[in-house]
């Protein structure tokens, strides 16, 4: 295990590894001269060697020698932190362009002048977290679908949040950079060699904090352009997909099993899986007015989300199938018993009223 800085796989994480074992080594230095002086005139002026105290106040030769030596000090530490910390904050002339959005608790992707965009999630199986099964060597640091990057190429990232603040931290780029709502902050990096980077959150965003962990895999261009083009014809395949699906109409059952296995997978977590929530933090479905009341309300709510709370908008995360058949399940699980199917349909149509 290495308890320093990592040099990192790009030049400006070199440089920042640079920048800290040249600070470390002037703080070593100074403490080796300040308590190696402190320790000789400690010895050197023991009392059993019979030495009198000096009778002297306020020497104006000494008080300029600590007041210039440090200031040359700090001036000589500056000087090159100032250049590296200019150089990570320069995302100009970038060649790719990514939208991270972080929301409770899954990072969200975008590129742009790309038909691509999607969220990755934990894929560490919850039972390694409950102690069922034995931690991997990767352990948190997993995610369904990784953000895949080229190499040589200068990549900008426009950082923000759909909720609370949290924060895109990937080590081995040297990029940390908080994602705040109503905000866009900037990053870039240009990664040197192929391989799998990982980083997490480092903002405590929540409860499941500690769940949302960040993979990057980098690809030679070529390797890179043929990820890209087949991740952007399966994204649009799907986007046609979808518009199929208004036209359909699933029966009950189908909507409740696939239903349970989206609330289980996505709304579990607060609402937990009794559906009863987490008194004072997490409202119930069981019985509430939203689960029970009106649909259209139901389905805004989850479409949309509610500003100022934890509820995301899950318009984006699900496709229509999912939101109609999650939101079926929440409208007949539990005791609910309202006899309401929702349908693609009506998701659309709320969509399209908020347009």
């Amino acid at each position: 295990m290495s308890f320093n800085l990592r040099p990192g796989v790009t030049a400006i994480s070199e440089q920042v590894y640079g920048l800290h074992m040249t600070i470390f080594y002037i703080c070593c230095a100074i403490g080796v001269l300040v308590f190696g002086a402190m320790f000789w005139a400690i010895f050197h002026h023991r009392k059993s060697k019979g030495a009198k105290p000096a009778q002297f106040h306020e020497s104006t030769k000494v008080e300029i020698i600590w007041t210039i030596v440090p200031f040359i000090i700090l001036i000589g530490m500056a000087i090159p932190a100032t250049k590296t910390l200019l150089a990570m904050e320069d995302p100009s002339d970038a060649d790719i362009t990514i939208q991270v959005t972080g929301s409770q608790w899954k990072w969200h992707y975008k590129y742009f002048d790309r038909e691509l965009e999607f969220y990755s999630v934990l894929a560490s199986d919850m039972d390694e977290v409950n102690g069922k099964l034995e931690k991997r060597k990767n352990y948190l640091l997993e995610v369904d679908r990784p953000l895949v990057l080229p190499i040589d190429k200068k990549v900008r990232f426009l950082m923000t949040s759909e909720d609370v603040i949290h924060s895109w931290w990937v080590p081995d780029f040297a990029v940390k950079k908080d994602a705040n709502p109503g905000f866009i902050n900037e990053a870039w990096t240009i990664i040197d060699k192929p391989g799998i980077y990982r980083g997490q959150c480092a903002e405590l965003c929540g409860k499941d904090h500690g769940f949302m962990p960040i993979v990057v895999i980098a690809k030679t261009q070529a390797d890179y352009d043929t990820w890209l083009a087949e991740e952007e014809a399966a994204y649009l395949a799907k986007k046609a997909q979808e518009l199929e699906l208004v036209a359909m109409t699933m029966e009950q059952d189908e909507l409740m099993s696939l239903g349970k296995k989206v609330y289980d997978k996505s709304c579990a977590a607060c609402h937990q899986v009794n559906g009863e929530g987490l008194p004072g933090v997490f409202p119930g479905l069981k019985d509430s007015p939203i689960a029970v009341g009106d649909v259209t309300k139901h389905i805004e709510v989850v479409v949309h989300g509610v500003p100022g709370t934890a509820m995301q908008a899950f318009g984006k995360q699900l496709g229509l199938k999912e939101l109609a058949a999650v939101i079926t399940y929440e409208r007949n699980a539990w005791g609910n018993d309202t006899g309401d199917l929702v349908q693609a349909k009506d998701v659309v149509a709320v969509q399209n009223a908020a347009q």
